[in-house]
């Protein structure tokens, strides 16, 4: 039985600040960025394309949980130092994902909010470090858990004293295989009806082809989400990590166009 998540009826939803942004709140928060962190120049030319749309927290991966051990896997310590660097100077909130209870104490130095990815949900040590902070923590949905599963994720951080945390729908495997996953906005409206926590969606993890983004993007915010994480990039098709799902600068401005009418339209 849930503990700190009661039934909406029974305590007041929760919000989590990020520095100054409120994710749950009225507005509806972008997080957007590259998969992975490729270099100072990179980030830094993404980044102030971002803030002059109003992305609200730059996101790039430093530790990159890749199916292959072959695969690109990081700039690790090095990507948490630039994109600490880009945030600074672009004057914009970072999150970044943790996959190691040993790198806990020093993300903290580098970013404002740490990702648990879908392939930690289950790390129960890892969401027991991260509960022991007030650090806030985006908590991704695990490729194949269930909604309980999930929230059962999620207290395991919060019974360490750390409420500030969102979840992250991000699609779940089916027996469907046209897309990467199939994105299941079904979970964000039964967690904004029945928990207590922030929820956004990741469309670009949930699909896996940047042509959908845009349409399941908007599917997100009238399912009930509090924001969006997007991948962008600069030169979509060069990014080093997950490039076909990775949307531009053009559609992704065009994203946050629609997400503001959406808002002034139902507000």
């Amino acid at each position: 039985m849930e503990k700190l998540l009661a039934d909406n009826d029974n305590g007041d939803a929760l919000k989590v600040n990020v520095k100054d942004i409120i994710i749950g709140g009225n507005k509806k928060v972008i997080i957007s960025g590259p998969c992975a962190i490729e270099s100072y120049d990179s980030l830094f030319n993404i980044a102030k394309e971002l803030k002059k749309m109003n992305v609200d927290i730059l996101r790039g991966g430093a530790f990159k949980p890749r199916t292959s051990p072959y695969s690109f896997q990081g700039l690790q310590e090095e990507g948490l130092k630039i994109i600490r660097a880009v945030g600074d100077e672009v004057n914009i909130p970072v999150i970044t994902e943790i996959m190691d209870t040993r790198d806990i104490e020093k993300a903290m130095q580098y970013t404002d909010m740490i990702q648990i990815g879908s392939r930690n949900m289950y790390n129960y040590s890892l969401l027991k470090e991260v509960g022991r902070t007030k650090m806030p923590v985006l908590l991704k949905r695990g490729m194949s858990a269930t909604i309980k599963e999930w929230i059962y994720a999620a207290e395991y951080i919060m019974a360490e004293g750390n409420l500030n945390v969102v979840l992250c729908e991000r699609g779940i495997r089916t027996f469907e295989t046209y897309t990467r996953n199939t994105l299941d906005l079904n979970a964000v409206t039964v967690v904004k009806q029945k928990y207590r926590l922030p929820i956004i969606v990741d469309p670009s993890h949930g699909t896996g082809f940047r042509e959908l983004v845009p349409k399941m993007s908007l599917a997100a915010i009238c399912a009930g989400a509090d924001g969006l994480e997007i991948e962008s990039h600069i030169n979509p098709e060069k990014a080093i990590s997950d490039a076909r799902q990775t949307i531009s600068m053009d559609t992704l401005e065009k994203i946050i166009h629609d997400v503001k009418k959406f808002n002034m339209y139902f507000s």
